[in-house]
C-alpha cells in the first residue's frame, strides 16, 4: 500500500477495523449463505449489511499550546474540509484498493467525521488539531498541514521565535521534531537520535541534507537587503521532493523566473485574509481614546517608552515589545497583552511585531508613517496593519489607525497603493566567493576584499547583492587581529550590532583571546561583564542588561561554530535565561517608574531619575518632517518637534496651570 497522507492514515484505522470484523465470522456468513441458497425468496446479505463502522473513544491529551489551537476550531469548517477530503480522487482509489467499496466507505467515512467533530472540542485527536486549525489567511496553515503529514520536513521560519513556536507545537502534538537557530540546537529526544523533523531559522538550512518537504515561511524577504540572501539560498539550495513558499504574492513572479528555468513547477495557491481589516475614518489623536486591544506602533525603542509614558499618565498600563528584548521578555510581555485577565490590556511595540508573535490586537495605531525619516513601503505598512484582527478570537475584525489626524490620510495612500512585483533577490559573497579573492590578492586585508568584490561583482538582472555594511564593520573591528580567512569570515558574519560600543568592544576582546588559541570560558566572559548583574531600576541600568545579552547570545552564535573553542555553552545558556529573568523584571520595574511621571516624590532619588527619564524620552521621540510653529509646548510635542529643557519647564508650567 502506497503511503496514506493525514487524515486518510487516521479514517483508514477505522476502515481496518471494519474490515477485521468481517473476517472474524466466516462460518455464520456461509451459514447465511448456505440458507440464501435454500430459500431463493430472500435477499443476499453483502460484506456491508454483516459490518459496523466501531466507535472510537476520545482520549483527552493535554498538550502546552492546545487551547490557542481549539479556540479556532468550529464543526462547520472541519465538516468542509473533510468533505473535500472524501471527495478526492486518491481517497477512494486507494479505499478500493484496500478492498472498502463505495457503501463501507460512506459509512466509515461517517464515524470519523463524528469521531473528528466531538460536542467538546477540547477532546478533538491533537495529531488533527495541525492539519484542521485555520490561521488568519491559511497559507502558513496548509504548508504545516504538509509538513506534519511527510516523513521527514524541514520548516525555515524569519525568527528564532516563530521556529520556536513551531518545535514547540510540533512536539506537542506528537510529531518528534528539533529545533536550530543561529545561537541554539535543540532534540526531541537526543542529539544521537535527531528527528526527521526540524525548525529551524532560514539562514540555519542546511542545503546538504535530503528531506521530503521544506517549508520556507515570508518568502517576499527575498527582496531584503540584509537577509534576501537566505531565502534565495533556501529556495535555490533546498534538498527536497516537495517546497511550499509562504508570503506575500509579489514573491510569485520571480519565484516562477527563478525556478521555472531549472525545470521546477511551480504551482500557485492563493488564499484570502479570514478575518476582515478595515482602515479607519478617525485619527486616536488622544491617549484618552485608547481602547483594550489596541497596539501602537512605534519605530524606535524610545518611542515606544515616550508613548507607554503618555499612556501611564492617563491611568493604562501597557504592554510593551521591541527588537532589543530577549525572546522570554517578548513572549511574556506577549502573553501578559493576551491575556483578557490582566491589567495590560494594551500593547505599545515597534515593528517587530509585523513577524513571530501571536497577538490578539483589535486596532493597530500607526505612530507614525515614517520610519528613519523614509516613508513605510506599502508591503511593510500592510504586514503591520495585518497584525489587527485574528481569525477565531473576540477580536476577528481588524482596524487600522494613526495616532495623530494629519497622518491618516498618508496612512491610506500607502495602504491603497498596489504592491509591486519583486524584481530581483538578494545575495551575498560566499566564503569560498571571498577566499578565490584572497587567493589572487595575497596581501589585501579582508576589509579591502570586501570592497573589492562590491565593486567589480556583477549580477544578472534578477539579483541584488545585499548590503555588506554589517559585515564590513565587524570586520573593520578586527583588521588587526591575525585570524585564518575562514575564522575571520565567520566572526564577521555574525549578527552582532556594531551601534553599541561596548558589545563592539567585547566583540574584539573575544577575537583577540580566539587569535592566541586559549578558549573563551565562562569565567573569562563573566569577569569580562562584571557577573553577577544588578536589577534594572533606570533606562540606562535597562540597556546595560539588553547589551549584557546580547553579548552572551554572540558567545552562544560563535560556540555553534567554534564549539572547542567557546566550550561553556551550557553555562552561558543558563546565564542569559537569568538576564532575560532580570530584563522582564527590570521592564515591569521601568513601567512603574513611568508611572510615577511627573508626580512629586519626596525621594530625591526618584525625583532625579524621573527627571531624567522625561528629558531622554522626549527629546528622542520621533521627529515630524517638517515641525509646525509652536504655538503651544503641548501642541509641539504631539507633532514630535525639538524639546530643549527651556520647553520641557515650559510645559511643566502649562501642565500645572492646566491642573489648577
Amino acid at each position: 500500500m502506497q503511503r496514506v497522507p493525514g487524515v486518510l492514515r487516521i479514517l483508514g484505522s477505522f476502515t481496518q477495523r471494519c474490515t477485521a470484523s468481517s473476517t472474524s465470522t466466516p462460518s455464520r456468513f456461509q451459514t447465511m449463505n448456505s440458507r440464501r441458497k435454500r430459500n431463493s425468496v430472500r435477499k443476499a446479505a453483502t460484506i456491508e449489511d454483516l459490518v459496523e463502522p466501531r466507535k472510537v473513544k476520545h482520549v483527552t491529551q493535554s498538550a502546552a499550546g492546545m487551547e490557542e489551537w481549539i479556540g479556532a476550531l468550529n464543526n462547520t469548517n472541519i465538516h468542509m474540509t473533510l468533505d473535500e477530503f472524501m471527495r478526492r480522487p486518491m481517497v477512494r482509489q486507494l479505499a478500493k484498493e484496500n478492498g472498502i467499496n463505495d457503501k463501507l466507505f460512506m459509512r466509515s467515512f461517517k464515524s470519523f467525521r463524528e469521531y473528528c467533530t466531538p460536542d467538546d472540542l477540547s477532546s478533538v485527536d491533537p495529531a488533527l488539531l495541525i492539519l484542521l486549525s485555520p490561521t488568519n489567511s491559511g497559507k502558513t496553515y496548509h504548508a504545516l498541514k504538509r509538513f506534519g503529514e511527510a516523513k521527514s520536513a524541514v520548516f525555515c521560519g524569519p525568527l528564532k521565535l516563530l521556529a520556536s513556536e513551531v518545535f514547540t507545537r510540533t512536539n506537542a502534538l506528537g510529531i518528534p521534531c528539533d529545533l536550530v537557530t543561529g545561537e541554539e540546537r535543540r532534540f526531541a529526544k537526543d542529539n544521537h537520535h535527531p528527528s526527521q523533523h526540524l525548525s529551524s531559522t532560514v539562514e540555519m538550512l542546511s542545503t546538504q541534507m535530503r528531506v521530503e518537504v521544506v517549508v520556507i515561511d515570508e518568502i517576499q524577504m527575498l527582496r531584503d537587503e540584509q537577509r534576501g540572501w537566505a531565502w534565495t539560498r533556501a529556495l535555490l539550495g533546498a534538498a527536497a521532493d516537495e517546497i511550499h513558499l509562504c508570503g506575500e504574492p509579489a514573491a510569485i513572479d520571480i519565484v516562477k523566473k527563478l525556478l521555472e528555468p531549472i525545470g521546477e513547477t511551480v504551482e500557485i495557491r492563493l488564499y484570502d485574509r479570514k478575518s476582515p481589516l478595515t482602515i479607519a475614518d478617525k485619527a486616536i489623536e488622544s491617549y484618552s481614546n485608547i481602547e483594550p486591544g489596541d497596539c501602537i506602533v512605534c519605530f524606535s525603542k524610545k518611542a515606544v517608552f515616550f508613548n507607554s509614558k503618555k499612556l501611564e499618565e492617563n491611568g493604562i498600563k501597557p504592554a510593551v515589545i521591541y527588537g532589543d528584548l530577549p525572546p522570554g521578555t517578548k513572549l511574556a510581555q506577549a502573553a501578559k497583552f493576551n491575556d483578557p485577565d490582566d491589567e495590560c490590556n494594551v500593547l505599545v511595540a515597534t515593528d517587530a511585531i509585523g513577524m513571530g508573535l501571536n497577538l490578539n490586537i483589535r486596532r493597530v495605531i500607526f505612530n507614525s508613517c515614517t520610519r528613519q525619516t523614509e516613508l513605510l513601503p506599502t508591503y511593510a505598512a500592510l504586514q503591520i496593519a495585518g497584525r489587527a484582527g485574528r481569525f477565531g478570537t473576540a477580536y476577528a475584525n481588524g482596524v487600522a489607525t494613526t495616532m495623530r489626524k494629519e497622518d491618516l490620510g498618508t496612512l491610506k495612500t500607502i495602504l491603497a497603493e498596489k504592491v509591486e512585483p519583486i524584481a530581483n533577490v538578494g545575495i551575498a559573497p560566499t566564503y569560498d566567493q571571498i577566499e578565490t579573492f584572497s587567493f589572487h590578492l595575497p596581501q589585501a586585508s579582508f576589509v579591502r576584499l570586501l570592497d573589492l568584490f562590491v565593486s567589480v561583482c556583477s549580477v544578472s538582472d534578477h539579483f541584488f547583492i545585499c548590503t555588506v555594511y554589517d559585515m564590513r564593520e565587524l570586520a573593520v573591528l578586527i583588521d588587526q587581529v591575525p585570524l585564518p580567512l575562514k575564522v575571520r569570515y565567520t566572526f564577521c558574519t555574525s549578527p552582532l550590532n556594531t551601534d553599541d560600543k561596548r558589545t563592539a568592544a567585547v566583540f574584539v576582546k573575544m577575537a583577540r583571546r580566539f587569535a592566541t588559541g586559549q578558549a573563551l570560558t565562562y569565567e573569562w566572559l563573566m569577569d569580562m561583564l562584571e557577573w553577577p548583574p544588578k536589577p534594572a531600576s533606570t533606562l540606562s541600568e535597562l540597556s546595560l542588561l539588553e547589551q549584557n545579552y546580547e553579548i552572551l547570545d554572540q558567545y552562544m552564535w560563535l560556540s555553534m561554530r567554534f564549539p572547542d573553542m567557546l566550550p561553556d555553552e551550557p553555562r552561558v545558556r543558563e546565564a542569559s535565561k537569568t538576564l532575560d529573568t532580570l530584563i522582564q523584571e527590570g521592564v515591569e520595574g521601568f513601567m512603574s517608574l513611568l508611572a510615577i511621571g511627573s508626580s512629586e516624590s519626596s525621594d530625591p532619588k526618584i525625583r532625579k531619575t524621573t527627571k531624567s527619564l522625561e528629558e531622554k524620552l522626549i527629546k528622542s521621540s520621533e521627529k515630524s518632517e517638517t515641525p509646525a510653529k509652536k504655538s503651544s509646548i503641548l501642541e509641539a510635542l504631539l507633532k514630535r518637534a525639538d524639546i530643549s529643557e527651556e520647553d520641557l519647564e515650559q510645559l511643566r508650567e502649562e501642565l500645572n496651570k492646566k491642573k489648577k
